[in-house]
């Protein structure tokens, strides 16, 4: 019997396979998506100096339902603000090694409206 992985470990080797092509530095940091089932994570780092500079989440903002594409949005938003006020306009955008599609392309897609770039 062929046993199948489970789409966690599936993620995590697509997230290092993403991870080894990309990394954040201090004028370019790495935008990183954390989706669980119920919120979505989002933090800015700087890989050079191991630091998260700036950081948001569905659980942070108080959402009711963060597990859905208007809580994404909202955070996005909220990280997009957070950016500006950090002074950091371009970013390097990891997607965790989920599909760039519903809640994760919701949140880049918000992030991008508010004035960050990547």
């Amino acid at each position: 019997m062929i046993k199948k992985e489970s789409n966690n470990v599936a993620r995590l080797r697509r997230h290092a396979r993403v991870r080894s092509k990309i990394s954040g530095t201090k004028e370019v940091p790495r935008l990183n998506v954390f989706r669980s089932n119920n919120n979505i994570f989002v933090q800015i780092i700087d890989d050079e100096n191991g630091n998260t500079l700036v950081s948001s989440s569905s659980v942070e903002l108080k959402l009711k339902n963060g597990g859905n594409v208007e809580g994404a949005k909202l955070v996005g938003k909220d990280i997009a603000e957070k950016a500006k006020k950090a002074k950091i306009k371009t970013v390097v955008f990891d997607r965790g090694g989920y599909l760039y599609h519903g809640r994760v392309e919701a949140l880049a897609e918000a992030a991008r409206e508010n004035g960050l770039e990547f």
